[in-house]
This record gives C-alpha cells, structure tokens and sequence, in this order.
C-alpha cells in the first residue's frame, strides 16, 4: 500500500524547529512509504491546488498531512482529497506544529519527536476503513417551550424564515415576567409596550399562520433525535373559546367564586373566570375549574349566562394530548425568584410590607392590584423604603452567583418611587452592585446622587435583621461586625437571585438533557454555544440557562432560531458524520453499560430474537469512544478509531 505524505513548514513556524531533511530522510526507511513532499503553506490556495493536483498525479492509496491542529484544517485537506478522488477518511492528520514545533525548542528533539508522529500516522492509516457520509432527511420545524420575550422571539425568527413553530405556553398568557411590570431598566421604558408588538406579531402578524401558539400546555415526552422529534403536548381545559371570545368581560362580574390572584403573587383576589391581568394577550379569560363552584359539585353557569357570544364558554371542554413532529426544541421557560422565606431573619411571609421584588413590580405595575401605587400595609404612602439587595445571591448556602439583573430592579424601584413620592428616603443594603452595560451604569449614578438615597453595604444575609416591634419595621444590620446600625422603614423590598424555573428538572428529564449545578439548563460551552444544549438539537434562549435580562434573553432568543435556520434548511439533508460507534449485536449482551456512560445520549436498545441489544444512534453520536471503553464484551466498534489503528499508532511510536 502506497502512502504519500506531505510535509507543510509553515512558513518558519515548523521548519525553524522541524528539519524537513532528517523528516525525509527516516521516512524514506519505511516501505509503506512511496513519496515525502513539503509545501511550505499547505493551507494556502496555492498549497491546495499543489495538493489536489499531486494527489491526483501520484496516485496514493493512502494519505498523510503533517502539519497543524486538525482542528483547524483537517476538513480543509479532506475536502481537498476527496477532490482529487480519495476517499476522505484515507486521509491521516499529524499536528507537528501545536504538538512539536510550538512546545519543543529543542530542534533536535523536535525533529525527532515529529518523525515519531508521522511514523506513527502511516503506521495506522493503512487500516483506515472506505467511510461514507449519508445524509437523512429532517424535518425543518419547532417546538418552542415557553412564551416569554425569548420564546417569542425565537418562534417569530423562525416563522420569518417560513417554518411552522409550535410554541407552548404553560400559563393562559404570553409574554412571560416582563408583561406583568410597569417599567424596564435602565431606560425606564413601558414594560408592556415594548412587548406588545412582539406579541401582536406572533398572534395576527404576517407570519401567525406558521405559529400554533397553545396555552396551558406542558411538554410531556420528547422522543427521537435531531431532525426527527416527535413531541406531546398535553393543555388542561380553558373553558373559554379564544377565537370566539370578544374579550368583553361579561362573564367575570357575575362570577360569585374568587380566590388569590396568582399573577399578582397573592396581593390581590380574582374571580373563577377571570383574565390573567389587564391587556394580558390572548386578550380572552380563563376558568380555573379548581376555584369555580362546579368542581365543588355545584351547577353555575352564571358566567356562561352573562356571555353574550353562544359557544364561548364550554363547560364540557377536556384535557387533550397534542402530537407533532419537529426538527428541533428550543426549551425557553425562563427562571424563578429565590423564596425570600428560607432566609426567616428577613421577615418574609410573617412581617407585612416586606416583598419581594416581583410583588414591588406588580404594585408598580398600572395594570396591578394597587394600579401603579406603592402603600405601607396600614394604607399609607412609604416615607422610608429600606431595599435590600442580593438576597439569595453570593451565598454558599443558597446561590453563590451573582444573578446580574437585581440591582437594577433595586435601582428602577428607587428611581419609580421617588417619582411618585418625591420626598421618600430610600435605604440600599448591599454586598455587591453589579452594573455591566453601556446604559445601566447610568441610573446607578443616577441614584448614587440621589441625597435621600443611602447605601450600605453588608457582607451575608446573617449580619441582617428585619423585625416589627412596634407597629413599624425595624431592619438591624451589621450585627456581629464592625459599625452596626438599624434603620426604621414603612416597607422593606428584596431583591432576590434568579435561580431555576419552576419544572426545569421534569422538563431536563423529558428532553434528556443535564441541568448544571446550580439546576440551571446545561449549555454546550458557556462562551462560544450557551444556546446549545448538550443534545443535539435542542437549543436554550433566555434565563432558563442561566440569569439574564431581556436584552440577553431576546438576543439568545434569536440565536437558537439562527442555528435552527441554518441546520434545518428547507429541503436541506443532514450529513451524519460516519466517525461514530457501531454495535456488533452479535456480541453485545444487552448490558446497557454503554447507555449510562454515553454522554450525548445517543444509544437506545432495539428487540431481537436474543433480547435487547444495543443501537447506536448516527445522528447524535458524537464519536468520543466512550462507550467502546466501557463494553465489558468488546461489542462496541469506533470507527476511525479502532483499536487496531490506535495500537499501529502506539507501536510506531515506541519503535
């Protein structure tokens, strides 16, 4: 078997420590051998053309490139021999630059260690198997789970791009967090007003006809791989027909049920039927059948009576499961607040006029329980507002990051305040102030010049102490260190760590992907692919993945759509890499040792006469070779990576 090596010296990059000669010279002892060659930019165009034509001239079975980091050239030379009519997979790569010439200065010992490397290459490149790529075809639509400004985002980039997107929407409202407040850091713009284009586009815009938007609904399985889901949806009963509803509101007043407003966080009481809030789209009620008179056995249908469209209200409307075939799965369902509770010094839940920062934006909110108005639990306006800041957050004990977003709450509930009650002192306890970004330094000066605002700072929530002994709140801090202080308030607000969302360990175990430590959505590299998840195909956008506000969560938003875009093209085959593992059923016992080490989950089991074997699936395999090290039967097979190319390898090295 003819093997022709090529030798690029990089300009002075290798030839200063690689001597070309001494290369040539060694490798003209092998009879595997049939010619050594040297370019001078390998890379270059010239060097491909030199390349692709010697290829084509000399005719090698077998081909090896030493040069640099296959990383960053090995598909740039296997295009060019596939060219010149070598199978591509024939091809071997040696790194003499990275590996030899960048770390040995010795020239002599990095002559030497590059003639072992490349011996090594032909060593191991005659047993290279003919690999074919296949191509399969994909399903170019999506599923997006959550509705927040990142879900919404996500779905109408991808209906701009002509594809069909589910997107799905635990609550009875889209628009996730933000709808609910009044105004947005740093520019103190109208929350809702930002939002209601998005959402008016996703809902009647041009490209609504390619979006199911499906409320209520939660993902309960996902099977399959990239290219070729199949998801179920199952939506709990509405009641209240959507494209029927005029949104009049007939239905609510006559309603004699009412419980705690779950969009209001419990500061307010809504009735059985009732909208999320106002200007909440879709703009038509729902009925929490758990809070209405007839889950209690009783026969009302006051609601359905004061309804001036027949048909808009059905009683009779069941749970139903929703299936549908999709490429890929953006997961968007945002994050949760830390529960100011576990931290019982702070007052929460037992102490009234201590909130937390959600129940503040929901006061503020002019769609809110106190229409935009901020009030002591006595009725009266705040004359001393104490604001404390990384509750939860730089704690071991609870969230030892920095969720990035609460100052600027803290900052935008000062700023709120004080234009709606001018002469409020305003008190900010805190460990940290995080202000990244161009405009949000602006308004933390902004209050720093504020001379009724105060800032304190505190080292962990132990120092801190919020009490009410006397009708007023007392909040001690400093306690155990230097300088302790108290400062009588009429409200405490906390700013709480973003953490998790409520469902992100169901929703993990239902796409089969990891959650990282702090139970966060595992993104592929928190850098360079944060909108990734370590499966293929299912993609993150927004604060699912980690803390963010929403001019990140609209930006990753747009990143999942651009990967889904691009790898699920209209028409478009997926390549499936032929570098995976490969199971000979023949020997594999059904053990599924190599289904609990895979870490790209892309081993399953199918069914024959000797029982279960294992299978592996091209399409998510990845070809680390993991599961090859673990079969204890030697049944798992990784192609270009067999054991008998790495012992070649390891015996040329060693001679």
């Amino acid at each position: 078997m003819r093997v022709g090596v090529y030798f690029c010296s990089c300009g002075t990059n290798v030839s200063d420590r690689v001597s070309f000669e001494t290369v040539n010279e060694e490798l003209g002892k092998n009879p595997s051998v049939a010619f050594v060659k040297n370019c001078e930019f390998l890379c270059s165009e010239e060097g491909k053309d030199f390349l692709r034509e010697d290829v084509k001239r000399e005719k090698p079975d077998r081909v090896v490139i030493a040069a640099c980091s296959p990383r960053e050239h090995e598909k740039t030379f296997m295009q060019v021999v596939s060219e010149a009519g070598v199978n591509p997979y024939f091809m071997q790569m040696v790194n003499i630059r990275e590996h030899v010439a960048w770390v040995t200065p010795d020239p002599e010992q990095a002559t030497n260690k590059a003639c072992a490397q490349i011996r090594a290459a032909v060593a191991r490149v005659p047993l290279h198997e003919p690999l074919e790529r296949k191509e399969l075809q994909a399903c170019p639509d999506a599923l997006v789970i959550g509705a927040g400004p990142a879900g919404l985002k996500c779905a109408l980039m991808l209906a701009e791009g002509g594809r069909k997107v589910t997107l799905v929407e635990k609550s009875p409202v889209l628009g996730g967090l933000p709808v609910r407040f009044g105004e947005l850091a740093p520019a103190m713009e109208c929350a809702p007003c930002i939002l209601e284009p998005i959402l008016a586009e996703a809902l009647h815009g041009d490209h609504s006809r390619h979006i199911e938007v499906v409320t209520q609904g939660e993902v309960t399985e996902v099977v399959g791989y990239y290219g070729n889901f199949t998801a179920k949806v199952r939506q709990t009963p509405r009641y209240v027909n959507t494209e029927l509803c005029i949104g009049c509101a007939e239905c609510i007043l006559p309603c004699p049920a009412s419980v705690k407003d779950e969009f209001s966080y419990g500061l307010d009481e809504r009735k059985a039927i009732s909208f999320p809030f106002a200007g909440g789209l879709p703009n038509a009620p729902f009925l929490d059948f758990n809070a209405c008179l007839r889950s209690k056995g009783q026969d009302c249908h006051l609601c359905r009576d004061a309804c001036p469209v027949e048909g808009a209200i059905n009683f009779d409307e069941r749970e139903k499961t929703l299936e549908y075939k999709v490429g890929a799965v953006v997961v968007a369902i945002g994050s949760s607040v830390f529960d100011c509770a576990k931290i019982p010094a702070l007052g929460y839940g037992s102490i009234p006029g201590v909130y937390t920062s959600l129940e503040v934006e929901r006061l503020l909110a002019s769609n809110g329980p106190t229409k935009g108005r901020i009030y002591t639990p006595g009725g009266q306006p705040p004359e001393r507002v104490v604001i404390i800041h990384c509750v939860g957050s730089l704690d071991s004990e609870y969230c030892p990051y920095c969720s990035g977003v609460c100052c600027q709450s803290a900052f935008k509930f000062n700023r709120v305040i004080r234009h709606h009650l001018p002469g409020t002192k305003f008190y900010h306890l805190y460990k940290a102030l995080a202000v990244p970004g161009k405009d949000e330094f602006n308004l933390l000066q902004k209050v720093q010049r504020d001379p009724d605002s105060t800032f304190i700072p505190y080292r962990q929530s132990s120092e801190l102490k919020v009490t009410r002994p006397n009708g007023s709140i007392v909040v001690e801090y400093g306690r155990g260190v230097e300088a302790p202080g108290k400062i009588e308030a009429d409200i405490v607000v906390l700013c709480a760590a973003l953490g998790p969302a409520a469902g992100s360990e169901r929703l993990a175990q239902t796409l089969d992907i990891p959650l990282d430590r702090f139970g966060f959505f595992e993104e592929l590299h928190g850098r360079t692919d944060s909108a990734r998840s370590r499966l293929k195909g299912v993609y993150l956008a927004g604060a699912c993945q980690a803390p963010m506000d929403l001019q990140q969560s609209v930006s990753q938003g747009i990143a999942a759509s651009g990967y889904i875009l691009a790898g699920l093209a209209e028409g478009k085959r997926l390549p499936i890499d032929p570098v995976v593992a490969f199971v000979n059923s023949d020997r594999c016992s059904g053990c599924k040792t190599c289904h609990s080490v895979c870490p790209y989950k892309a081993i399953g089991y199918v069914l024959n006469e000797k029982g279960e074997r294992a299978e592996v699936n091209a399409l998510l395999c990845q070809g680390c070779g993991t599961c090859v090290a673990a079969c204890p039967s030697g049944a798992i097979k990784g192609h270009h990576f067999t054991n008998d190319q790495i012992f070649a390898e390891i015996e040329a090295v060693l001679q």
